[in-house]
């Protein structure tokens, strides 16, 4: 066998020895839908909807992120409570997360993915490295909740005129809904009431 011939029977034969440091060219670049896909929907439907799909992941992937850093640096009166109502709405947020991606891949697309392109693209403020306050915490995230749900009403609507059933059945019923679920628990932790001793409402100003 020539050198050549001995190289080529090297590289085919298979053995326990792993191949690592491994880089060639994506197989599909972001952006990009496959075409061949048997979902009666045409590419630029596809192309729109995985392209604000990616928008949604990656509002929610700061959001759920939001959530655990909340749960890890609540403090005072309401730690218990708050420490496990974070982390609730993070496992909840986790599997929005999941459902959005593969949701965006079964369109033939490529769903964000890494923290760096995430922070890239979402439109949720970036919170200080630090500990703040339980209402500023909580504000946070009725800010970050608010940013998509609305784009869910705008996406969902979208959807529904392209004929994209699935998309709009999955902003509603996964996306939206455990949202605004989310907003009112967190939204009551915020109501001003006495906790031991009532008192009498004070009547408005008129004027």
């Amino acid at each position: 066998m020539t050198k050549k011939e001995v190289r080529a029977a090297r590289q085919t034969t298979i053995n326990a020895q792993p191949r690592i440091h491994q880089r060639v060219g994506e197989i599909q670049a972001y952006g990009t839908v496959s075409y061949l896909l048997p979902l009666e929907l045409e590419e630029p439907v596809r192309l729109e909807m995985t392209e604000q799909l990616n928008l949604l992941l990656a509002d929610s992937m700061t959001l759920r992120d939001l959530y655990k850093k909340s749960h890890w640096q609540v403090a005072g009166p309401t730690f218990y409570q708050l420490h496990l109502l974070f982390d609730k709405h993070y496992d909840e947020q986790v599997e929005i997360v999941d459902e959005i991606a593969e949701r965006i891949q079964l369109l033939g697309g490529i769903s964000l993915a890494m923290a760096a392109d995430v922070a890239e693209t979402t439109r949720i403020e970036r919170p200080p490295r630090g500990r703040e306050e339980v209402p500023v915490q909580i504000s946070r995230l009725l800010d970050a909740h608010q940013i998509i749900i609305g784009h869910c009403r705008k996406l969902a609507r979208r959807a529904s005129e392209l004929g994209d059933d699935g998309t709009n059945d999955l902003v509603i019923s996964d996306v939206l809904r455990a949202n605004e679920l989310q907003v009112w628990f967190l939204s009551e932790h915020l109501v001003d009431v006495p906790l031991v001793h009532a008192v009498e409402p004070r009547a408005r100003k008129v004027g």
